[in-house]
């Protein structure tokens, strides 16, 4: 028999649905894609990606065959670039050994690079229809608030209350419409702050909402203060041409192009903090000519402020020795070279007429 919840949320989703390209297919590997890119990236977001995405690699064939830097630059603006990685190294594993097909089991799935409990529970919940809930952090916040929780639902007991109250409503056979029901709600009407009450389908099922406590869900545990580090970059020109190294593969924002420098130690300047991370990565002295910019960016557990200036060599030859690999490119080509936010950043200010000029010295 259907639940009140289940019955009101479906009537209400049916008419409500968000249209959207992924759910225009069962297809698991378009579903994987899709549910990859959504983690901690809005919807508006992701369609164009997506979209561009799916272009360059229609299958996991495609994927499994691309070469990493089309990858990347496909990835490029998304950001937490693992995900891309992640992506191409559990493609080229089902090509490999599992036919070039997903598994429909989650266990299986979650044996792949990338594929956590939540991306599991999608694919087996939105392609295969399987009934088992998909819990991320939206739906969390959606059914601790219908159920009135008073834990926070990221702990593992409010996790576990969370899962067991949905798990207990979830119409067999309706995984797919169910789940996405849910994530709809938390898109337009039960949004993480002023949700829209009077409008909201679960009105009458909403304990949360009977009892007045709507504004006080879900409990959140108190954050962390969240570090900032200074980093300095340095851009060396030679010939018409810039320095550029490849991040090693593993580690933030690996794979992708960066301009050489590091984050600043206690005691230090920033010039000094560029001086000494060129010696290490590139074996190269180093001099300051200009400043070119400051540049800031938040990831999620950090934040970053990155001075890029203008430098020349002093002595020695630049080697990759922390880098994958270096390169010396033109400023206008330097699209071509997938890179991290505030690297592009700096990129465009180089291939600008400004970033270029008045260099004189190498």
């Amino acid at each position: 028999m259907t639940s009140p919840v289940a019955k009101a949320l479906l009537t209400w989703y049916e008419k409500n649905a968000r249209v959207l390209p992924w759910r225009e297919t069962r297809d698991p590997y378009a579903i994987w894609v899709s549910e990859v890119m959504l983690q901690q990236t809005r919807v508006q977001t992701v369609l164009s990606y997506y979209r561009r995405w799916m272009e360059s690699f229609p299958t996991i064939d495609a994927l499994a065959e691309a070469d990493l830097d089309l990858v990347l630059s496909r990835w490029e603006g998304l950001g937490y670039y693992r995900r891309a990685h992640n992506l191409r190294q559990a493609a080229q594993y089902v090509v490999a050994n599992l036919g070039g097909k997903l598994p429909r089991n989650i266990d299986e799935l979650r044996q792949l690079p990338g594929i956590g409990p939540y991306i599991a529970a999608a694919i087996a919940a939105l392609s295969f229809n399987q009934n088992v809930i998909a819990l991320d952090g939206n739906l969390r916040r959606v059914i601790s608030r219908v159920m009135d929780l008073d834990l926070d639902p990221r702990t593992p007991e409010g996790e576990r209350q969370v899962r067991t109250w949905a798990f207990s409503r979830l119409p067999r056979g309706s995984a797919s419409e169910f789940n996405q029901a849910w994530m709809d709600l938390g898109s337009l009407i039960c949004t993480p702050r002023s949700p829209s009450c009077e409008q909201c389908p679960l009105k009458l099922q909403c304990e949360s909402y009977t009892n007045g406590t709507q504004a006080l869900r879900p409990v959140r545990s108190p954050k962390s203060p969240i570090p900032h580090r200074e980093v300095a970059a340095g851009v060396l020109l030679r010939n018409g041409k810039v320095l550029i190294g490849r991040r090693p593969p593993d580690g933030l924002l690996a794979g992708l192009w960066e301009f050489p420098g590091g984050t600043k130690e206690p005691g230090e300047t920033l010039p000094q903090c560029l001086q000494r991370e060129w010696q290490e990565e590139l074996g190269v002295s180093v001099e300051i000519d200009r400043f070119l910019g400051k540049f800031e960016h938040a990831y999620t557990h950090f934040r970053v402020t990155i001075s890029a200036y203008l430098c020349h060599l002093l002595g020695g030859e630049p080697a990759a020795l922390e880098h994958s690999e270096i390169l010396w490119v033109s400023p206008h080509n330097l699209g071509d070279y997938p890179m991290g936010k505030i690297d592009r950043m700096i990129a465009h200010v180089l291939a600008s007429n400004n970033g270029v000029s008045n260099q004189k010295r190498e």
